[in-house]
């Protein structure tokens, strides 16, 4: 085998890991930009967190402000 045949032969191999890379990751190199799946579930996890405290403190003032005057603490 000539050296053109073996550099050609090592350049097709690294071109299709580099699409096989591509294909599978996304990228070519390093990591896809952007948060990962597990960090994006704990943030929407604590955002709903917040939004249900929230909710429960809005009905504890309404639920406060029904009471007669001479039965709040």
């Amino acid at each position: 085998m000539s050296a053109l045949r073996i550099l050609l032969l090592i350049l097709g191999l690294a071109v299709v890991g580099f699409l096989a890379k591509y294909a599978l990751t996304g990228t070519v190199f390093g990591e896809r930009p952007g948060k990962s799946q597990p960090a994006q579930q704990l943030e929407r996890v604590r955002d709903r967190a917040k939004e249900l405290e929230g909710e429960l403190q809005r009905r504890a003032e309404r639920a406060e402000r029904q009471l007669e005057p001479d039965q709040r603490p």
